[in-house]
């Protein structure tokens, strides 16, 4: 369980100071399959050292993902780029809330100095929400990618974005770019988006990933959506169809898991078998690749699933 407020960095500040006075949600105790081992591997101290080095922030700690034992065992970690705080309150996040600093001019070339130490053949770039930005980060994440093909030409970069609601031109900028895969997650479903994602729209994210490979139909695009969250099977396959009717080819599916008390409760744990399920009905319906269960992540497993994506994409063509 992770603590409302962060007496680390900053004694006096709350994480989430939009949660502080809300109720208490009690969530059902975690299953067995739900259950990881904490990290302490030599792999996961050496990943952590770099990440510190370079000054850099990971999703996988802000969020509290609990893959990072494995991830980071393995030197993969998915770097948080323009800053740690993020200018929105969504219910299920554990992303710090509130008003960030200014962007980090150095940050682009220190994440591709940390890629080319780690030695990645690839890599997630994320972000929190910058609302507070003319162009929601775009141009920031178009240099990170550059930087990172300055300093490791052959790794691939995934990136994995907000979805820049009301920045006109902003998604052109980071598409210009050229990620190898352009990730927004949907989250939920859309009954489920005034109480998990007050300040997303659903259909806003779907013409969102559309755009995408009508501006460049060679960039593999992908989603993710959690469950337990109190959605329906029937809005989970809606979803399927509306990904595929915007052309995406990565759909993965986990279970969401309450960061503490004050974030959204959850509401049901989705047995394994029920992953499976979702799996086989997401590739009937078209995706290239689907990732379901109850620790998929988005970046989980990426650069394996990336090499699958691409072995899928050329099966299909011929």
């Amino acid at each position: 369980m992770v603590v409302i407020v962060d007496t680390i960095s900053n004694p006096l500040r709350p994480r989430h100071p939009e949660k502080v006075n809300r109720p208490d949600s009690a969530s059902p105790p975690k299953p067995d399959w739900i259950r990881v081992r904490a990290p302490n591997t030599r792999g996961y101290a050496d990943t952590r050292n770099i990440v510190r080095a370079n000054g850099l922030h990971t999703v996988c700690e802000e969020a509290g993902c609990p893959n990072i034992g494995e991830c980071w065992d393995k030197k993969h970690a998915t770097f948080m780029i323009m800053g740690d705080t993020c200018t929105r309150a969504c219910a299920f996040c554990n992303v710090k809330t509130g008003m960030p600093n200014a962007l980090d001019a150095a940050e682009p070339q220190n994440v591709g100095e940390a890629v080319a130490k780690l030695g990645l053949a690839h890599v997630v770039i994320t972000s929190v929400d910058r609302d507070d930005l003319a162009d929601g980060g775009a141009a920031h994440f178009a240099q990170t990618i550059r930087a990172i093909r300055a300093a490791c030409p052959s790794t691939t970069i995934e990136i994995l974005t907000p979805d820049f609601l009301r920045k006109e031109g902003a998604l052109e900028i980071v598409v210009a770019a050229k990620p190898d895969v352009f990730n927004h997650n949907l989250e939920t479903v859309p009954s489920c988006y005034l109480t998990v994602r007050p300040g997303a729209r659903y259909f806003h994210s779907i013409r969102l990933l559309q755009r995408v490979k009508e501006l460049d139909p060679t960039i593999f695009t992908k989603s993710g959506i959690m469950v337990g969250l109190g959605e329906e099977r029937h809005e989970v396959q809606q979803v399927m169809d509306d990904l595929r009717s915007a052309d995406v080819d990565f759909l993965t599916i986990g279970q969401y898991l309450q960061p503490t008390r004050k974030h959204h409760a959850v509401m049901r744990y989705v047995p394994p078998d029920e992953f499976s399920s979702y799996e086989k009905v997401a590739y009937t319906k078209g995706f290239l690749m689907v990732s379901a269960s109850p620790l998929t992540r988005s970046s989980h497993h990426a650069g394996e699933d990336f090499a699958k994506l691409k072995a899928a994409r050329a099966a299909s063509a011929r």
